[in-house]
């Protein structure tokens, strides 16, 4: 089946098909892109319900491109294989084709990927961030018109910023009652002096490594997007009062940050302090307590810096609170190079039923219009999706929530919302 009928949708036949019309996007020495009128994006559907609201989102993106900017501007979408489609076609989960055109593109959007269990086959989703150093996972959450379990959800308007490639997530790990667990238990209570109690001899162990440069880069990323988007309070995050050698290390390092030449008089670290204009407030949380402030008054932070664990936690809370991660859009980026995502699974339990709901990923290619400087074309895709969900339209999880709260709504399936957005892009 191809994921949308139009001449600027180029799936995979047999091999990756480049349209002689466009261009890559090219990134420049000082890691900014550079976006020609025609870019090549390259796509991959993803598994369970991503071959479903692939061709939703790529539906309003091209609706609002062509709106936006007439014939002048268009995206050559560019179909490439990962996951259970490119197992099934290639015998391979992550081919090196993909991994050579995403590198060649710069700039990229995918479905939710799964990994299959029991079979000890690696992430693709951790794979690529590795692979091109996505250093950031930056998820904006806020609230579109859609049900939610909270009063007042205009109050939620951050963008939480997770460091991606630090912590547990490095896969360091040593199971209990293997050599290796041995191992590393003994050198931890012989040679380093840790205390014998703390690490019983059916313990496993978990490495969590966090360091200067990586936290560093991650940090500048937020505060530079803070004071380009106008925002005032900065949050970082971590359980530094208990693990003060990482996560204590993370929010000491992020105030360094505030002190360098480019931030300095623009990142304000008294807590007292006030920002004006250009400028903005860095304050330090333990997650915990951010945890607790999410839901009491998510409006005093507008931008938060975590770690990847924490990061999970508090994008997926945040989440919650204007309806679950099928509201939420992501990106994960690095030095210039781009991954748009959606931020739930696979959802195969209505896979192929045609009801999931398309919003976290047409959010993302929203976003990665912005990413684009095609500002005007995303914000098209913002006012539409309001406009629908104000005329009570969605697919079976948006329309069930508003009769739970008691509304009248209008059920549809995944590409008549999709149209339904595309239908009201002026």
């Amino acid at each position: 089946m191809r994921v949308v009928e139009a001449d600027n949708v180029y799936p995979w036949e047999g091999k990756v098909k480049i349209p002689q019309e466009g261009e890559f996007v090219k990134l420049r020495e000082d890691k900014t892109v550079e976006v020609p009128d025609k870019p090549i994006i390259p796509y991959i559907e993803g598994d369970g319900i991503g071959c479903e609201i692939t061709p939703a989102m790529i539906t309003v993106v091209n609706r609002a491109v062509e709106t936006a900017y007439g014939e002048n501007r268009k995206i050559l979408w560019v179909e490439l294989l990962a996951g259970d489609k490119a197992e099934e076609k290639t015998g391979e989960r992550l081919p090196q084709e993909t991994l050579e055109v995403l590198k060649e593109s710069v700039i990229a959007i995918k479905g939710p990927l799964g990994t299959p269990v029991g079979k000890g086959v690696k992430s693709i989703n951790s794979v690529l961030r590795r692979a091109f150093d996505f250093y950031s996972a930056v998820r904006p959450v806020y609230w579109m018109g859609q049900p939610t379990p909270i009063p007042n959800p205009e109050r939620v308007d951050l963008v939480v910023f997770r460091e991606n490639t630090d912590d547990v997530y490095a896969g360091a790990e040593f199971f209990p009652g293997t050599g290796e667990a041995k191992k590393v238990r003994e050198f931890l209570i012989k040679e380093m002096g840790a205390k014998e109690e703390g690490f019983p001899e059916d313990a496993g162990i978990t490495v969590k490594p966090m360091s200067e440069f990586k936290t560093k880069r991650h940090v500048r990323k937020a505060l530079r997007y803070a004071l380009e988007n106008n925002k005032k309070v900065v949050a970082v995050i971590g359980k530094g009062n208990i693990m003060k050698a990482t996560e204590g290390a993370f929010i000491n390092w992020a105030f360094e940050v505030a002190e360098e030449p480019e931030f300095r008089g623009k990142v304000l670290t008294d807590p007292e302090a006030e920002p004006g204009d250009g400028q903005v407030k860095l304050v330090k949380v333990i997650t915990d307590q951010m945890l607790m402030q999410l839901v009491l008054r998510p409006e005093a932070y507008d931008v938060i810096i975590a770690q990847n664990l924490n990061g999970d936690y508090v994008s997926d809370l945040a989440a919650a609170l204007i309806g679950g991660p099928g509201f939420v859009p992501s990106g994960n980026i690095g030095d210039g190079y781009a991954l748009f995502e959606s931020t739930h699974g696979t959802a195969w339990d209505i896979a192929g039923k045609w009801i999931a709901n398309p919003l976290s990923l047409t959010l993302s290619g929203a976003m990665m219009l912005e990413y684009m400087g095609w500002r005007e074309a995303s914000q098209k895709i913002y006012e539409a999706v309001r406009k629908t969900l104000a005329d009570r339209i969605g697919t079976p999880d948006i329309a069930n929530g508003f009769r739970k709260m008691g509304e009248e709504a209008k059920e549809v399936g995944t590409m008549e919302f999709a149209k339904e957005i595309a239908s009201r892009i002026q």
